[in-house]
């Protein structure tokens, strides 16, 4: 598997004008991005193919990393690198036997217990959180903090990308919690110059 990057971003063309999701995620895929996952839960499987194989184009000439949120058979389609798992998701064991050993599995998890289940059902990363307020994680509670935060980071045995509410200012911060990664979307997506933020967020990534 290698070590993974310690950016992580999540698609949401709805933050974004029509039609301008491609070269956003070109412009940070340019500036260094490694991790990307596609996730777009209103589209229709055959809207959902299309815009993956576009982002499996793209995302190998700049040798990023492509999940496939939940869909095990559109990732298996489009060769992508592997899939990030939710709470409805089919079981990471299951998945795990339908991927084999090479592809990447991360699973989405909230709690000390789902850590714990993830990593013994054979996933290679998690996200945790939310963090901090954010309306796109507002469905799974309050945010646990940073103090929760460095808990998770100390139980779990497989890296952890914290998730929720991160941006450039507090990102430092939660790595100092001793988190392998920061999960992004809006803080990337909507900024005026991703590609800037994204060399301002990995400068002070480095410094944490």
């Amino acid at each position: 598997m290698g070590r993974l990057p310690s950016t992580y971003l999540i698609s949401d063309r709805r933050l974004l004008p029509d039609g301008k999701q491609l070269s956003v995620i070109e412009s940070l895929l340019e500036a260094g991005l490694g991790l990307l996952q596609l996730r777009e839960k209103d589209l229709s499987a055959a809207e959902l193919f299309q815009l993956a194989l576009q982002l499996r184009q793209l995302t190998r000439r700049y040798n990023c990393k492509l999940l496939i949120n939940d869909r095990i058979d559109l990732a298996l389609a489009v060769e992508a690198d592997g899939v990030h798992l939710g709470g409805h998701s089919l079981p990471t064991a299951v998945v795990r036997e339908l991927l084999g050993p090479q592809k990447l599995i991360g699973v989405s998890t909230h709690s000390a217990a789902e850590i714990s289940s993830a990593a013994a059902a054979g996933a290679d990363f998690i996200t945790f959180g939310p963090i901090f307020h954010t309306p796109s994680k507002a469905d799974f509670g309050a945010p646990v903090g940073l103090a929760e935060l460095r808990q998770a980071c100390r139980i779990s045995p497989i890296p952890l990308f914290a998730l929720g509410g991160i941006n450039l200012q507090n990102a430092a911060e939660v790595m100092t919690c001793g988190a392998d990664g920061v999960a992004m979307i809006s803080a990337l997506l909507t900024d005026s110059s991703p590609a800037d933020s994204y060399s301002r967020l990995q400068k002070s990534l480095c410094k944490s």
